[in-house]
């Protein structure tokens, strides 16, 4: 059986939630997944976390760099009106999605942050947990799931 490494001192706060400095860095095993049976959003939750968004947000600025690199290789002199026309309908949507990558990184950096203040895992409107399993399929999630649904009641309200 391997030996756990300690948690560094650094990574507690005041009203006994943790936050990570990026400063601090937690060894985890290979395979490590978050468990229902650990302390929520301890150390080793919020390092998991913090590691997968910033996998997923070094992804996205690397498909970033290869759509601009794609659009500036591209001749632009070449073919009839349609295929132009077929061409700049392909980029508006190359464009369209690497917005989306921008406001997705953006979303990133802001959980990044709540991981280094102690704030990452709980609702932003209840302060209840979030949950494991919701910050699994959408490790940027602000809100629980419960305030999520009032939150597209309230927009599908608005909208109508």
């Amino acid at each position: 059986m391997s030996a756990v490494a300690p948690i560094p001192d650094t990574v507690t706060r005041e009203d006994g939630r943790y936050a990570l400095p990026n400063t601090v860095n937690i060894d985890l095993p290979a395979n490590y997944r978050p468990s229902a049976k650990e302390e929520y959003m301890g150390p080793r939750h919020l390092a998991y976390f913090r590691a997968k968004l910033q996998k997923w947000r070094e992804d996205l600025v690397e498909e970033s760099k290869q759509t601009i690199d794609n659009l500036r290789d591209e001749v632009r002199d070449v073919g009839d009106e349609a295929e132009r026309a077929t061409r700049e309908t392909e980029n508006s949507l190359e464009l369209r999605t690497r917005d989306r990558y921008r406001k997705l990184i953006g979303k990133i950096d802001k959980a990044l942050k709540r991981i280094e203040e102690g704030r990452y895992g709980y609702c932003e409107e209840t302060d209840e947990e979030i949950g494991i399993e919701r910050l699994e399929a959408r490790p940027i999630a602000t809100l629980s799931l419960d305030a999520q649904e009032r939150w597209e009641h309230r927009q599908k309200q608005m909208g109508d």
